[in-house]
């Protein structure tokens, strides 16, 4: 039995009937990998590459160039790198169109020089949207597979691994800053390198998370050696820290037309802004549109720059807020690690079905649950 404890990404009660109703639904129908009908039949093209200023504007540049309709993106930096993924109208999207499309982005990727490799290495890649089941989740794949983890950078979370040989469990236990989809970017790495979660504690005390999981492989066994151990134990600081959220959050909700998303962002360059996450959806004919950006040494930026962004771009159709971070659940009491289940903390056991993993998980709803 699993019992989840969920807000709003605000830390509010969750008190509309078309959310409670979409949760409840979700949890009792899916059966498998399901598209939104929105994206149905259009096409995904996947990137990944050296990041550096302007880069994001330059990828809508060519796409508007070539009149590509972008319906939705998702777009991540992260040491050094650049993760997206965009979704577009296919209705001309003809073997030859998406051959021409692929080799612009990829000599932009490479940093306009066909030779380059190593540091300005870059990928491009066409595939159908079905075959792309959770935007995010593919992102975390990407990037993986692009060796992000392989740029050295501090740590901002402390993620354990350890040996429970009595039980045959390793046992991951992560404490970090609590955020939105937390628990789905780590279940879903651990899931992705194929490990079976069979039981967990999941707990929020203020803005701190933290995490316990007791995992196996597939065929049962623990993890085996210390290079595992290191293995996993970077893979899951990289997923928690490819999805924090820095920068000045800016909200764009205006009219869709050809060459916005192009627009917006080259004027987010010419301002010297960096796009550290991107998020770009459309509904109807209004496109909808979040941004989170720095200066281009990271830090934060000046209000002056976001005062001259949001003059070009529209004062009423973009905000700029800075990022809440809600007030979770408290505790009444500190954990009670002797409470007869084997050393396990926090408010309960729980086990992680596939549906609870890829759908309410994937809400960023969850604060705590056992």
């Amino acid at each position: 039995m699993d019992v989840f404890h969920v807000t709003d990404r605000l830390g509010r009660k969750l008190t509309g009937d078309s959310v409670i109703a979409y949760i409840e639904q979700s949890l009792g129908t899916w059966n498998g990998p399901a598209r939104p009908a929105a994206l149905e039949g259009l096409t995904a093209l996947e990137l990944t590459g050296a990041d550096r200023t302007g880069l994001i504007s330059e990828v809508f540049a060519v796409l508007a160039d070539m009149d590509c309709s972008v319906v939705e993106a998702r777009a991540w930096t992260h040491r050094g790198r650049l993760g997206c993924l965009v979704f577009l109208r296919d209705e001309e999207a003809d073997t030859e169109r998406m051959a021409r499309i692929e080799a612009r982005l990829s000599h932009l990727l490479r940093g306009g020089d066909s030779t380059s490799a190593g540091g300005l290495s870059g990928a491009v890649a066409a595939v159908p949207a079905a075959a792309v089941t959770h935007a995010e989740r593919r992102l975390h794949q990407l990037m993986s597979a692009d060796r992000d983890q392989e740029r050295a950078a501090s740590p901002t979370s402390a993620v354990s691994v350890q040996s429970w040989a009595e039980r045959g469990y390793s046992v991951v236990t992560v404490q970090c800053r609590d955020r939105p989809k937390l628990l789905f970017d780590v279940v879903c790495t651990l899931t992705d390198m194929d490990y079976v979660v069979f039981h967990g504690t999941i707990d929020t005390t203020g803005d701190q998370a933290h995490q316990e999981f007791y995992i196996r492989h597939a065929d049962g066994s623990p993890i085996r050696s210390e290079a595992e151990r290191q293995r996993v134990s970077q893979c899951l600081q990289d997923a928690i820290e490819r999805r924090s959220l820095e920068g000045v959050r800016l909200e764009l909700c205006t009219a869709d037309r050809p060459g916005l998303l192009s627009d917006v962002t080259r004027t987010f360059r010419e301002n010297g802004l960096l796009v550290a996450q991107a998020e770009v959806s459309t509904k109807g004919d209004m496109a909808s549109n979040v941004f989170y950006v720095t200066d281009a040494a990271g830090n934060t930026v000046n209000q002056s720059a976001i005062d001259a962004v949001r003059q070009r771009v529209g004062m009423d159709c973009l905000v700029a807020k800075e990022e809440h971070r809600p007030q979770l659940y408290q505790k009444a009491a500190p954990r009670d690690r002797g409470d007869g289940n084997g050393g396990i903390g926090g408010i309960g056991l729980f086990y992680l079905g596939n549906f609870v993993k890829r759908n309410l998980v994937s809400l960023g709803l969850i604060k705590s649950c056992s």
